[in-house]
């Protein structure tokens, strides 16, 4: 199942791809897929939900604009030079250990939206990335084997950043990535 936003920018609503690929809307269901929601158990709500199959739900018109997958995040954390390749054309040596920095999370948006790029951005780029999305708070988890326990799916993520501010200019990668 896949879970889809939909709606005018900044007055989305959830809803699923169904397995005809047709989009429907919960809204009248769920709130909105958000962290209140997966902490909620949103996930085992809408299991029970379609039980009775997803013809109950209404269709949303093709035209209407995809949202972000969810409501603003709490926090968006990235991983950077997370392959080794992409060390390699940047000309970096391959981590020790992971180079972690964090993004803001009204950068998120829907996969048809319209992207600021920085004035006098010089070398923008992009990155397709998976997107982990977090389903509740954890902190020093026992084990990694339970790390997934967390986890409320996935996203594909388009990363898009300004080389030339992140490593050309002395300072933080958050100015060149967010």
């Amino acid at each position: 199942m896949r879970l889809i936003r939909f709606g005018p920018l900044g007055n989305e609503r959830p809803g699923i791809l169904d397995a005809a690929g047709d989009r429907r809307d919960l809204s009248v269901n769920i709130a909105d897929w958000n962290g209140d929601c997966f902490k909620q158990e949103g996930l085992a709500a809408l299991t029970r939900l379609l039980v009775d199959g997803t013809d109950q739900f209404p269709l949303v018109a093709d035209t209407t604009r995809w949202g972000a997958p969810i409501a603003r995040p709490g926090k968006v954390i990235c991983i950077g030079l997370n392959y080794s390749d992409h060390a390699a054309e940047s000309g970096m040596p391959i981590p020790t250990e992971p180079i972690v920095f964090m993004k803001a999370s009204n950068t998120v948006v829907g996969p048809f939206d319209d992207m600021l790029i920085p004035r006098r951005s010089q070398k923008t780029d992009w990155e397709v990335e998976l997107g982990v999305i977090v389903g509740r708070d954890a902190s020093y988890l026992d084990s990694p084997e339970i790390a997934s326990e967390y986890i409320a799916g996935y996203a594909i993520s388009h990363d898009v950043a300004e080389r030339e501010f992140q490593l050309e200019r002395g300072g933080q990668w958050t100015k060149g990535k967010s």
